[in-house]
């Protein structure tokens, strides 16, 4: 009998059925998920820290999954789940209503030419799932190395009267990216912005 390969990859039976986050995991805790988790460099290091919280990074492209399912290995990351899918699909199809404690989005793609800013995972429709999916008094966390794409975050999260913003902890803002890390080399500075679920 083959013995199975080690991984924190996760793959759903079904991507028409919504997912179960708790049975993702061993501990039954509190669920932070990050959409397009690039490097693994910033999850990797976070769920390393909070071992008390489990994560969900979630991930388009195949090498950059296994890195990252590498990386959480190595460090035997038990609060760590990886899933290889379209940040938007999962948002809206297989995550449940207020099952997220939290969401983190670093450095999306900012499709800088103007007839690509249809393609931008951040946009008003955004706001309402991530609104639906998190549960009231928890946080959405953003980042990104684009001016004109932080205006419309900013913008658009601004004008859905579901959040607040907040200020970005020290603790949660110095741990970067291999990403950000690069541009800061180049001097280009960090944008960040919080937005607090308000209780209804």
């Amino acid at each position: 009998m083959l013995e199975s390969i080690p991984t924190l990859v996760h793959h759903p039976i079904s991507i028409l059925e919504r997912l179960n986050p708790d049975a993702l995991f061993s501990k039954h805790q509190q669920i932070e998920l990050e959409l397009g988790s690039g490097d693994g460099s910033f999850l990797a290091k976070y769920a390393a820290i909070h071992p008390e919280r489990n994560f969900i990074g979630v991930e388009r492209l195949l090498g950059r999954v296994r890195k990252l399912d590498k990386k959480g290995l190595k460090s035997g990351l038990t609060n760590l789940c990886l899933i290889r899918l379209e940040a938007a699909y999962l948002l809206e199809f297989l995550l449940p209503p207020q099952s997220m404690d939290a969401i983190h989005v670093y450095f999306p793609d900012p499709w800088p030419k103007r007839k690509h800013r249809k393609n931008r995972l951040i946009d008003t429709r955004f706001t309402e799932l991530v609104a639906k999916v998190l549960k009231p008094g928890s946080v959405v966390w953003l980042r990104t190395d684009d001016l004109d794409y932080f205006q419309q975050m900013t913008q658009v999260f601004g004008e859905n009267q579901s959040f607040e913003a907040i200020e970005t902890p020290l603790e949660l803002a110095t741990i970067i990216t291999d990403f950000e890390r690069g541009f800061q080399a180049r001097g280009i500075s960090t944008n960040r912005a919080a937005y607090r679920l308000k209780h209804r």
